[in-house]
C-alpha cells in the first residue's frame, strides 16, 4: 500500500488501525536491541580454540620471540603477514597492536593534534581550525573523535560508489580540511563498496594541507554475506604512484572475526608514517600483548585461514540479513515512505523513512520494547538535516527476536508516516 497516495480519509482510517496494532505491540512487554553489531553468541563461538591457545610452553614465535616478554611494538611478523592481503598493506608496512582500531584511529588523530604529522608545518590546532571529511550516513565513533578533539566536520554525500568525489574534490581545496574518514568496504552503515575509481580520485586528488590523510577504516575487509565479494582498489599503492606516498592511513582489526573484547588491531601506512606512528607509541607502551597475538596467529595462520572462518562467520549472518528484507518487503516495501539498502557484506541495513519521521520512529520503537541506534547517529553531531536515516543492526539477536523487532520497526514505521501525512494535509 503506497501511503503517499492515500486520501485524508484513508489515511484516518488506516492511521486508527495502525494504532490499535501498536497498543498490542506495547502490550507484549518486549526488550529487544538492534542498536550495535555486535558478534552474536554463535559467532563467537566460532573462535573459542583461542580461549586454548598457544598452550603451555608455546609462548614462543616465528622468530624466536618469547612472547611474554617486552618488546616488537610493531607486532609479530606472522600475524601481519597473515591479514596482510585482506588490508592491502606490504607486512613491513603494516602495525598489529591492541585490541580496537578505534583506538589506533584515536591515536593517530591526538597525535596530529598534539604533535603534527609528516608532511605538515605544525600540530593541527597552530594551523588553525581544522576539519574532516565526513562521508554520510557515517560512523559515529568518528564524529564522536572528532567532537572530542574539538575538530570540525564537514559533511559529504554517500553514494552508491562511496564519496561524492566531486564535493570531496571542492572541499580538498582549503588548507583546514586535513582528512576525510572512508570504509572503503562495506561502509557502516550503507554497505557501499568504493569503486576503483573513486579509489583513484581520492589517491589522485590534489589538497592544499600538506598533511592531508585518508582515514582508511577497513573495518569489514573480509565480512562478505556471500560470493563475489568486490575488492576495493589499492589505495596505498595508488596514492604512492601518484606522488602522495604519506596520504593513507589504513586500519582494521579482527573484532568481529575473533573475539570482540580481545582481538588485534592494525595500522598500515608509508614507512614515514609507521615510523611516526610507533615513535609516539614507543612513549606510552613497550609493546602490545604478543601472547594475544600468537594465539591468533596460531588460529588464523594465514589469508586461507582467514577466508574460511569469514565463510564460517557469513553462514550465521546471511540469514539474519535474509530476514530484514524479507520483514521490510512484506510490510514496507511498495509503501513510498521507506528504502533500504541490501549490501553485501558488513553488519549493518541503512533505512531511510519519510523526511522527519526518523526520530519519531526510534521513539516509537523505545515505547514499545525495541532500542535502535539514536536517530542523527549516522551524521556529525548526532543531526541528520532531513531526520530520516536510521541504521539497523541485525548480528546480535537471535533470529525470533530479530523477527519481533524487525516487525516492530516496520509498524513504527508505518505509524509514522501516517501521522506526518495526515499532519501535512491531504486532499479528502
Amino acid at each position: 500500500m503506497d501511503l503517499t497516495t492515500l486520501t485524508h480519509t484513508e489515511l484516518s482510517e488506516r492511521l486508527t488501525a495502525l494504532r490499535e496494532e501498536y497498543a498490542g505491540l506495547q502490550d507484549r512487554g518486549l526488550n529487544l536491541d538492534l542498536t550495535r553489531g555486535k558478534p552474536s553468541a554463535g559467532q563467537l563461538e566460532l573462535s573459542r580454540p583461542l580461549l586454548g591457545l598457544p598452550g603451555e610452553g608455546g609462548h614462543t614465535a616465528q622468530d624466536g620471540t618469547d612472547t611474554r616478554n617486552y618488546g616488537g611494538l610493531q607486532g609479530l611478523p606472522e600475524l601481519r603477514a597473515a591479514f596482510s592481503e585482506a588490508l592491502q598493506v606490504p607486512v613491513e608496512q603494516l602495525v598489529a597492536f591492541g585490541n580496537s582500531s578505534l583506538e589506533l584511529m584515536y591515536e593517530a588523530m591526538v597525535d596530529a593534534v598534539l604533535f603534527g604529522l609528516p608532511g605538515g608545518s605544525a600540530p593541527w590546532p597552530r594551523q588553525g581550525r581544522t576539519a574532516m571529511l565526513c562521508p554520510v550516513p557515517g560512523y559515529d565513533r568518528h564524529f564522536a573523535v572528532c567532537e572530542k578533539l574539538g575538530i570540525d566536520m564537514i559533511p559529504v554525500a554517500m553514494t552508491a560508489d562511496g564519496p561524492d568525489m566531486d564535493e570531496v574534490e571542492r572541499w580538498v581545496t582549503e588548507e583546514r580540511v586535513k582528512g576525510i574518514w572512508c570504509v572503503p568496504r562495506y561502509s557502516n552503515p550503507t554497505g557501499v563498496v568504493y569503486t576503483p575509481e573513486t579509489v583513484r580520485r581520492l589517491a589522485a586528488m590534489e589538497t592544499a594541507a600538506g598533511d592531508f590523510r585518508v582515514f582508511w577504516d577497513n573495518a569489514y575487509a573480509v565480512h562478505h554475506l556471500g560470493e563475489g565479494a568486490p575488492q576495493p582498489a589499492d589505495i596505498l599503492s595508488l596514492s604512492a604512484e601518484h606522488g602522495h606516498p604519506d596520504r593513507v592511513f589504513v586500519f582494521g582489526s579482527t573484532s568481529k572475526i575473533t573475539m570482540a573484547g580481545s582481538g588485534v588491531a592494525f595500522f598500515g601506512s608509508s614507512h614515514a608514517n609507521v615510523s611516526w606512528l610507533l615513535g609516539h607509541l614507543s612513549r606510552r607502551t613497550i609493546g602490545p600483548d604478543k601472547v594475544n597475538q600468537l594465539r591468533h596467529a596460531r588460529f588464523l595462520p594465514d589469508a586461507e585461514a582467514v577466508r574460511a572462518h569469514m565463510e564460517r562467520h557469513a553462514e550465521l549472518l546471511r540469514p539474519r540479513f535474509e530476514l530484514v528484507h524479507t520483514i521490510l518487503d512484506k510490510r514496507l516495501g511498495g509503501s513510498g515512505v521507506a528504502s533500504w539498502t541490501r549490501p553485501r557484506g558488513g553488519y549493518f541495513v541503512s533505512l531511510d523513512v519519510l523526511g522527519g519521521c526518523a526520530a519519531r520512529v526510534v521513539g516509537l520503537a523505545e515505547e514499545a520494547g525495541i532500542a535502535l541506534t539514536p536517530a542523527g547517529a549516522t551524521f556529525p553531531y548526532g543531526k541528520d538535516p532531513q531526520d530520516r536515516n536510521i541504521r539497523i543492526a541485525p548480528s546480535y539477536p537471535g533470529l525470533d527476536e530479530l523477527r519481533d523487532a524487525l516487525e516492530g520497526l516496520a509498524l513504527c514505521v508505518e505509524l509514522a508516516a501516517t501521522e506526518r501525512l495526515l499532519a501535512a494535509g491531504r486532499p479528502a
